[in-house]
């Protein structure tokens, strides 16, 4: 029985149009190469003046939906550059592809090729690569962090800063904590955290009054 041919989508893309790129280029190599390893091309996939920046582009979405709905078992594209905005983008794509046994092929980037060894380890090393960058950036915002609480400077959310005297006399009238917290535009739990942090909470046994009628 013979082997069918593996299913191959071409994906292209320029940034501009009109300004001496030519998506053309591209998918013309791609079907060229798909020739040449004996590929049957199922679909052509050309953004055609959509920025690399977006993670999200029609032409692209249309391509791993197909993927994901088991139409085609490998990806081609001109240049990693031309899939992906960032190294964290195309190990997002290929670990995508991988769960649903698609292969990814550049043309232009030697040894990327996942239908290969050398091209699996080829992205096993970006991806090692791409987390010791998370690593590093982790601990340079937690050494800054360090230096900025030394520093008596306050790190984290901004302080909600509040005027107590309205709190104090709602509470000293009998009003309850959410309900002051509600009318001073709060939270509960930062209008308590501040009132602790001045010495006035939990309040005295036997301040306050009830409070004034109204409705229920």
């Amino acid at each position: 029985m013979t082997a069918r041919a593996p299913r191959a989508a071409l994906y292209a893309r320029v940034s501009t149009t009109g300004k001496g790129q030519d998506i053309n280029l591209q998918l013309d190599e791609l079907h060229q190469v798909a020739e040449q390893r004996g590929w049957t091309v199922v679909g052509s996939y050309a953004d055609d003046g959509v920025s690399g920046a977006k993670d999200r582009r029609p032409e692209l979405d249309r391509m791993m939906g197909d993927a994901q709905a088991g139409k085609v078992d490998i990806i081609a594209v001109w240049k990693l550059d031309r899939l992906a905005r960032s190294v964290r983008h195309l190990l997002d794509v290929a670990d995508s592809l991988t769960a649903c046994g698609v292969d990814l092929v550049s043309v232009r980037d030697a040894h990327v090729d996942t239908t290969s060894p050398s091209g699996r380890f080829t992205l096993q090393i970006l991806g090692a690569v791409a987390e010791l960058e998370r690593a590093l950036i982790q601990e340079r915002v937690q050494a800054g962090v360090d230096r900025a609480r030394a520093a008596g400077k306050h790190c984290g959310r901004p302080v909600v800063e509040i005027d107590l005297r309205p709190a104090l006399a709602m509470l000293d009238l009998g009003h309850g904590l959410k309900a002051t917290a509600s009318a001073m535009g709060v939270s509960r739990t930062t209008l308590r955290q501040r009132l602790t942090e001045a010495g006035e909470w939990p309040r005295p046994r036997g301040v306050g009054k009830s409070p004034p009628p109204g409705p229920a």
